[in-house]
C-alpha cells in the first residue's frame, strides 16, 4: 500500500507502478491531511485500478459515516488507541472491511495483538511511536521484525520501510502485504515518483522470489 497520497499525479504514480492499495489520511496532525472532499476526488480517480484506504485515528461514528458515504473506500483503516471492542463495533457500523495498525516494540505488543485478530480484517503492525509523539504513524522508523514470529496473521507491514529495505522486508517475514508512507517522500507528505515506482518493484519482485 502507498498511504498518505495527496496529489491527483502522486496517486497517478502509485496506480502506474502497480500499487494494489493506495492510502488517504484523514487526521488533521498529520503532514498528509486530506479533507474529506479531497479525498473523493482521489478516491474517484481510482477508478478501479487498485483497492482504496481511507485512514482515520480515534474517529467518532459521525466522522466515519461522512468519510465512507463520501469516499466510499474499499477499507477503513483505524490507526488509534482503538479496543478490540471498538473496532468490532465500527466494523459493524460502516460495513466495510476494518485494517487495525498497531504499533510495535516489545513482545508484549505482539501479545496483544492477538485480541484484534478475530475483529479486524487485516492487522497492520507499525513501529511503535514514542510517548510524546505528535501522531502514531507515518514516523520513517524501523522496528525489530523478528518479534512478529509469534504474530497474528495475515498482517501488513509498515514502519521504516524504503525502497532499499522492503525486499529484504517480504523475504524476512512474508507479510500479506507491505505499507509506506514517509519512505518514499522526498520531504514530509511530498511523494516522489522514481521512490514508488522502485519501492512497489522492490516488494513485487522479493514476493515473487518466495513464490518460486
Amino acid at each position: 500500500m502507498i498511504c498518505g497520497l495527496s496529489t491527483p499525479e502522486s496517486l497517478e504514480w502509485a496506480l502506474s507502478a502497480g500499487a494494489d492499495l493506495v492510502g488517504f489520511v484523514h487526521f488533521e496532525r498529520s503532514p498528509r491531511h486530506l479533507s474529506v472532499d479531497a479525498a473523493a476526488a482521489l478516491s474517484r480517480q481510482v477508478a478501479g485500478r487498485a483497492r482504496t484506504v481511507v485512514l482515520t485515528v480515534d474517529a467518532e461514528d459521525d466522522l466515519l459515516d461522512h468519510l465512507v458515504a463520501t469516499i466510499a473506500p474499499d477499507f477503513v483503516q483505524l490507526h488509534g488507541r482503538e479496543s478490540p471492542q471498538r473496532v468490532a463495533e465500527v466494523r459493524k457500523h460502516v460495513g466495510r472491511p476494518v485494517i487495525k495498525a498497531l504499533g510495535i516494540g516489545t513482545a508484549e505488543d505482539v501479545a496483544a495483538a492477538h485480541a484484534y485478530a478475530g475483529v479486524a480484517d487485516l492487522l497492520l503492525y507499525d513501529a511503535k511511536p514514542p510517548k510524546d509523539a505528535s501522531r502514531p504513524g507515518g514516523l520513517g522508523v524501523v522496528f525489530d521484525w523478528s518479534l512478529l514470529e509469534s504474530a497474528p496473521s495475515p498482517f501488513l507491514l509498515s514502519g521504516g520501510l524504503d525502497p532499499t529495505n522492503v525486499g529484504d522486508a517480504v523475504r524476512r517475514v512474508r507479510p500479506a502485504g507491505v505499507d509506506v508512507s514517509s519512505g518514499v517522500e522526498s520531504a514530509p507528505g511530498q511523494k516522489d515518483e522514481a521512490r514508488i515506482r522502485a519501492f512497489v518493484a522492490a516488494a513485487r519482485a522479493a514476493s515473487e522470489e518466495g513464490q518460486r
